[in-house]
């Protein structure tokens, strides 16, 4: 699924960032910090997840939520975790440059299936959808 360009920008520039996951009745919610857009899907750095690792297990189904002031969108993505292969030496590499001080424990990708825009102005009105099977 293509992002569109205003929500890319949103997840890449936002203020707060948060990932939600669940499994059965745990649910959990984890600000993000690193995060990069690849071939419009979203990648997340695992520096030291642990519910969140537990859950997506599971449940590889996530709702990613960016939000600027009472801007933002909310993102569901079905998820896959790295932790070798291209995409996770990319990560690591990427940030070593940014913050070499970090330890890369995994990379979540984030492949995005239905996009709502959550700003107040719009009345939570879904402003995308997009159904699952039309991932690209």
């Amino acid at each position: 699924m293509k992002l569109p360009n205003e929500v890319s920008d949103m997840v890449l520039s936002a203020d707060s960032k948060a990932l939600a996951t669940t499994y059965k009745d745990t649910v959990n919610v984890v600000p993000v910090s690193s995060i990069k857009i690849v071939d419009d899907k979203i990648w997340l750095i695992n520096y030291f997840m642990d519910k969140t690792l537990k859950n997506i297990s599971h449940n590889p189904r996530v709702a990613l939520v960016c939000w600027k002031g009472l801007s933002g969108y909310q993102i569901k993505a079905e998820v896959t975790y790295v932790t070798e292969g291209d995409a996770f030496a990319e990560a690591k590499q990427w940030i070593a440059k940014i913050l070499p001080e970090r330890i890369v424990q995994g990379l979540l990708i984030l492949q995005p299936t239905e996009i709502f825009d959550i700003s107040a102005s719009k009345d939570h009105v879904e402003y995308l959808s997009y159904e699952h099977n039309q991932r690209n």
